[in-house]
């Protein structure tokens, strides 16, 4: 049965994109704006066959303990979805995603300090992944990448309901990759990626209370979307600039505007994501080594981001 989870969330994705794509001329369309990196107008429906696929997944798996964050994804999804439609004040979309927060790691049995500190940081991961998908096939890596490693996880783990959950999560990711990687022919659009983000933090998080994985584990699979939207938020900040505002300042958004294509960064991001996912393995085997670790993924980073940076001077680009 679990299997055949993730099978269905493969299959119903792929089935449901399909069939949309046919009626391309009725589907909402992402036009170019000041954060995009895209020159034509793209539908941005892709969110939708994931979330089907995960649906469909999630009436195989009918695991009580994976209840709270399937619902709260779901009804992100559905706020998100009105928002690709018809467009939803930004007061309404952040009271949506405290509210699924809250309510989601509350039901998971968090309260008090942990519960503040657990949402806050449900909604940041919420957010970041919405913001990272802005260039064909990056979101849709992140998942397929991200989830696949926690899946393996909690299948080490002896958590077969998380793992199962996990696995249709990447495989209804890999079936939108099949539209979304360079060149792309629909995008996730937000009833895909804010949901993603919702079930990055949340699973993570109740991965780590069920003692299946160390809090350090999904930081750094996911580490590729958290730093690279963290850091430039906080250069942002520094600069007097409105962070809410779109923008193109993200590093990967710099390395396109470099003259790198879609592709190159894709495959590029493909194996960061692979090497966070073997660091944050290796942090499951060799947990005595975790600092070590960590400052390794940080050196990573920080070389990575300097070489942009320079680069971006170089180029003379807007700062």
């Amino acid at each position: 049965m679990n299997t055949l989870a993730a099978l269905s969330a493969f299959a119903v994705c792929w089935l449901t994109l399909a069939w949309l794509l046919r009626r391309r001329h009725v589907l909402p369309m992402d036009h170019p704006n000041a954060r995009s990196l895209h020159e034509t107008p793209t539908p941005r429906i892709g969110g939708l066959g994931i979330m089907a696929g995960v649906a469909v997944a999630s009436v195989w798996l009918a695991d009580a303990a994976l209840l709270p964050a399937m619902l709260g994804a779901f009804a992100l999804a559905g706020v998100s979805l009105l928002d690709d439609l018809r467009g939803l004040p930004v007061r309404v979309r952040f009271l949506a995603h405290f509210v699924a927060a809250a309510g989601c790691l509350y039901a998971l049995g968090l309260s008090d300090w942990p519960l503040l500190a657990g949402t806050l940081a449900v909604v940041w991961m919420t957010n970041l992944y919405n913001f990272m998908d802005g260039s064909d096939g990056l979101a849709g890596g992140m998942a397929a990448i991200g989830f696949g490693a926690l899946a393996l996880a909690a299948w080490l783990g002896d958590a077969p309901g998380l793992a199962a959950f996990c696995a249709s999560i990447a495989a209804a990711a890999l079936a939108f990759l099949r539209f979304n990687f360079p060149p792309a022919r629909v995008f996730m659009g937000d009833a895909g990626s804010i949901p993603l983000g919702f079930l990055a933090a949340a699973l993570g998080i109740l991965g780590a209370m069920q003692n299946v994985w160390p809090w350090l584990f999904p930081l750094l699979v996911f580490s590729p979307f958290i730093v690279d939207a963290s850091v430039t938020l906080m250069r942002r900040a520094l600069r007097g600039e409105k962070v809410w505002q779109a923008h193109r300042s993200h590093y990967y958004q710099r390395v396109v505007l470099l003259g790198a294509s879609h592709r190159q960064l894709a495959l590029a991001a493909y194996a960061l994501m692979l090497l966070c996912a073997a660091l944050a393995f290796s942090l499951l085997a060799l947990p005595r080594l975790a600092a070590w670790l960590l400052i390794l993924a940080a050196v990573i980073y920080l070389l990575i981001f300097l070489a942009i940076d320079w680069r971006w001077h170089l180029a003379r680009n807007e700062p």
